[in-house]
């Protein structure tokens, strides 16, 4: 495998069919998102059944993630659709409201009222309308329009600065879970979680829906609200990994506040043993044009220099016109991006303290690795925690999860410089380490006479339990 960045595609009307989503895995999708904001229940267990099919098709095992929609702060609808506000305009925002008009337009979220105050900024689609708030009297919150223009039916509201009490998980984020588990979505991303309960919360639910499929997904936090920046740390240590979900967040601490948050919170995530995906308008411009912007493809690159784990498409691939295409830019520019990347490792060890056995040995090989010059590192493993602590490291040996397990391979498939191969279990030590060998050779990974750095935990089968490691010269057991 050339590419260590991993893609994750949103699918939708433009990619929902199985011939252009195998197109897709080819050109370089390794998880794909199900947006649970649009679309019944039906529809995402149709489409996460197109994926299995797709995936088994071309080969490769693909990794399903269920985007949960969380609380919806959006305003209602129009007599006629949209309006158009002016600066200076006063427009009421309304609870009560039932069908908007120029004056005044209703709330999904309720409870806004209460939220706010006299002064507050409040951004609405985006940030490209400001309202200031000048008064709440009842459920109405009267408000001076500062930077108009065009408002339509259900656009979303934030509040510069964050402080809205919804929470992160709806009645309908509970059913969708449930969803999730009856395909065994591998990832659960939660939509404006503020603190480590929202996330514990979302995986006790997720592991009580998908015990009768024997099933646990990875959850996945979404940062999108101001004020979970100050928890980044418990949130991290509560998820299995963090989205920088930059259009709501930069809609709350300003737009010029995120390429250094994105940084910190990615290199947070891989010093915590977690991962990190990069979203939102990374190649906003390919949802019309088939080729992208610059400043495109210097922010893609740009992430996976700061070492996320994987980059996402949103609309480009949901909706737009070239969701091949968006995929095909995007994995070219993580192959380049790639070249330039920095190898820290003997940096990251410096002040490391290993505690656990599992660990030591996961960084030992890495370490044995760099040095020796080794074609790859092969970590026989069951759960993957010996292939994700690996993968947090930046180092130019290809990592390869060999597993047993289905669930793993598909879990794997979102770790940076990580690929997977099904081993089938065996008690053998020597059995399974011979099997490991054909594999890499069936899959050119490497030639008879290569040397490579292979972990296990004995005895076999064991989950979590690597604690040894051989140097190994293929062909030659």
């Amino acid at each position: 495998m050339s590419r260590a960045t991993k893609i994750v595609a949103t699918i939708g009307p433009a990619s929902n069919d199985l011939a252009t989503l195998k197109r897709m895995i080819h050109a370089g999708v390794n998880v794909v998102r199900l947006n649970f904001s649009h679309g019944k229940a039906q529809d995402h267990i149709d489409r996460a059944t197109m994926v299995r099919q797709a995936a088994a098709e071309c080969g490769r095992e693909i990794a399903i993630m269920a985007d949960l929609q969380g609380p919806k702060i959006r305003i209602g609808k129009f007599e006629n659709s949209r309006i158009n506000l002016d600066n200076g305009d006063k427009f009421i925002l309304d609870a009560d409201c039932t069908l908007g008009n120029q004056e005044r337009v209703g709330l999904d979220y309720k409870a806004l009222p209460r939220d706010v105050k006299t002064g507050d900024l409040l951004l609405l689609n985006d940030g490209l309308i400001v309202l200031v708030v000048e008064k709440v009297v009842g459920n109405e919150i009267h408000t001076v329009t500062k930077i108009g223009g065009e408002l339509s039916n259900n656009k979303g509201i934030n509040r510069q600065g964050g402080g809205l009490t919804a929470p992160a998980l709806t009645g309908k984020d509970m059913e969708d879970i449930k969803t999730a588990m009856s395909f065994q979505a591998d990832y659960v991303a939660v939509s404006f979680p503020k603190n480590a309960t929202d996330m514990e919360m979302a995986r006790q639910l997720s592991n009580i829906a998908g015990e009768p499929y024997n099933h646990k997904p990875m959850m996945i936090a979404k940062i999108e609200r101001a004020e979970a920046i100050p928890l980044l740390q418990e949130i991290l240590d509560a998820s299995d990994g963090i989205m920088v979900a930059r259009g709501d967040l930069a809609v709350e601490v300003g737009n010029a506040a995120v390429p250094a948050l994105q940084k910190r919170m990615i290199k947070m995530a891989r010093a915590s043993n977690k991962v990190a995906i990069t979203a939102t308008q990374m190649m906003e411009s390919m949802i019309v044009n088939a080729v992208p912007t610059r400043a495109e493809v210097s922010d893609v690159a740009n992430a996976v220099l700061d070492g996320t784990d994987a980059v996402m498409t949103s609309a480009e691939t949901a909706s737009g016109k070239y969701p091949i295409e968006t995929v095909e830019a995007m994995s070219l520019i993580c192959l380049e991006a790639e070249k330039f990347q920095e190898n820290k490792l003997d940096a990251d060890f410096l002040n490391m303290t290993f505690t656990r056995i599992d660990q030591s040995i996961a960084y030992g090989a890495l370490f044995t690795a760099h040095h020796l010059g080794v074609k790859a590192i092969v970590a026989l493993t069951e759960s993957g925690s010996t292939a994700l602590w690996m993968s947090r490291h930046s180092v130019d040996v290809p990592l390869f999860a060999l597993t047993p397990s289905v669930a793993t391979q598909r879990k794997a498939a979102l770790y940076r410089n990580v690929q997977t191969f099904n081993l089938p279990y065996s008690a053998d030590r020597e059995v399974v380490l011979k099997a490991a060998e054909t594999v890499l050779l069936e899959h050119d990974v490497v030639d008879k006479g290569d040397m490579i750095v292979v972990t296990w935990g004995e005895p076999m089968g064991q989950v979590g339990g690597t604690n040894a490691m051989k140097i190994v010269r293929v062909g030659e057991n």
